[in-house]
């Protein structure tokens, strides 16, 4: 079972960027499908971005299109998402999110139904 642990939130100005940091324990990044998910207040929680296993490819949400990036460092067992030309409607509690292989293959990587660990959040806030 992966433990999932973010960091790398924080406040900055519209334009700014953030980079957000997960890292992994019990178990292998590259294993999994990895992915970023976000929840603003009074909205539901949605998927940002994710990456297939093994780096083979990612997938972003059209919100943050060219603007974010998700990798992964499989000597750090680590998972990142680079957030660029930040925009207030980018604030939210942002969440790292585990699938497992054969969910991934089976549903859409950005979708609540297919992630099977969560991190603890970390708070990104974009002031105007």
């Amino acid at each position: 079972q992966v433990q999932l642990v973010e960091s790398g939130g924080g406040s900055v100005q519209a334009g700014g960027s953030l980079r957000l940091s997960c890292a992994a324990s019990g178990a292998t990044v590259s294993d999994y499908c990895m992915a970023w998910f976000r929840q603003a207040p009074g909205k539901e929680r949605e998927g940002v971005a994710g990456i297939y296993f093994g780096g083979t490819s990612t997938k972003y949400a059209t919100s943050v299109m060219g603007r974010f990036t998700i990798f992964q460092d499989n000597a750090k067992n680590t998972l990142y998402l680079q957030m660029n030309n930040l925009k207030p409607e980018d604030t939210a509690m942002y969440y790292c999110a585990a699938v497992s292989r054969g969910k991934c293959l089976l549903l859409p990587l950005l979708s609540l139904g297919a992630v099977g660990n969560w991190g603890q959040g970390t708070q990104v806030t974009v002031s105007s």
